[in-house]
């Protein structure tokens, strides 16, 4: 007997994301959810690659109606957790990504957008490389760092560099990106100097309470435009009172209310895809930071399928 999974007991059933149906084989599927356990680029706490499995346990919290917003996104779109994209040698970094690019190709082949759970930050590098063969994509960027930086400890690639090699590789442009919540002490106060001189809009935590969140959703929405979108959350943006459980905790963040209502003001944009990385639960037994992540990604699947119900009707 067929059961609807949504309308089982929370604490019942096998644990997917938003206990949606388990679908490898990516066949009738709209939005994939994909977990990316690997954390091979971290520079701090390792832990990251146990993120998308307690995100999933966290997520059978999420319902099926957005109450704020309306949005139902099982309503309007096929949506699945299409399993992991888990490297063939997750102790060799530079293979790890070209592992995860590959799986990523297939999904974006048969048109299903991508919505992720990481992982370290370093994973939505090999997530673009397939989203972005056709030119250079928006960011929407919610973190404490910029991850813009140069070689550390030998290596260029890691969490805290992804997207300055994003933009070099031509995957983003960066006149189209905005990064939000970044705040923090740092051991260089030119670390963040190639997003400021390649044209992103750097948006410190200062200026963050100046505008406040309706001041943020307008900057968005002026400088992405239509324009295809990316959407990457790092919890580590929010401040540490609301996730601990995360590699590189900056206090002074913005509050989770604050993350929910600019998610939400993305609505209109035209998402193509979106994660949600570095839960490291292993400093958060409790479970809340993966609770956290996996709302987070509950809000970004909504943007998501709305965006992706009104290309279809417009048949775009």
């Amino acid at each position: 007997m067929t059961q609807d999974q949504q309308k089982l007991p929370r604490y019942s059933g096998i644990a997917t994301f938003m206990r949606s149906p388990y679908q490898p084989s990516l066949e009738n599927v709209d939005i994939g959810l994909i977990g990316v356990p690997f954390d091979g680029g971290v520079t701090n706490r390792t832990g990251t690659r146990h993120g998308p499995r307690e995100v999933r346990n966290q997520s059978s919290l999420m319902r099926t109606v957005n109450q704020s917003t309306g949005v139902a996104p099982f309503d309007l779109c096929r949506v699945a957790d299409i399993g992991d994209a888990l490297p063939d040698n997750p102790f060799e970094l530079i293979q790890s990504h070209n592992a995860i690019q590959r799986f990523y190709e297939d999904v974006v082949a048969r048109g299903i957008m991508p919505i992720s759970a990481g992982g370290d930050h370093s994973i939505s590098l090999p997530i673009l490389r397939a989203l972005a063969k056709d030119g250079p994509v928006s960011l929407v960027h919610f973190d404490a760092h910029c991850d813009t930086g140069d070689d550390y400890l030998g290596s260029k690639f890691h969490h805290g560099s992804p997207f300055k090699i994003a933009v070099e590789e031509g995957l983003i442009d960066p006149t189209k990106t905005i990064q939000i919540g970044i705040r923090g002490s740092v051991t260089d106060k030119d670390i963040w100097k190639f997003s400021h001189d390649s044209g992103m809009r750097v948006i410190y935590m200062d200026e963050f309470y100046k505008l406040g969140t309706e001041g943020i959703i307008k900057e968005v929405h002026k400088l992405v435009g239509d324009t295809p979108a990316y959407i990457t959350f790092d919890v580590d943006g929010l401040d540490p009172a609301f996730a601990i459980g995360t590699g590189t905790p900056e206090v002074g963040g913005f509050t989770t209310f604050e993350a929910l209502q600019m998610i939400r003001g993305l609505s209109g944009l035209n998402v193509i895809g979106g994660d949600v990385v570095e839960v490291a639960p292993p400093f958060d037994p409790s479970g809340a930071t993966a609770l956290v992540g996996a709302t987070m990604m509950f809000e970004i699947l909504c943007v998501a399928a709305e965006s992706l119900a009104n290309r279809k009707k417009s048949g775009s």
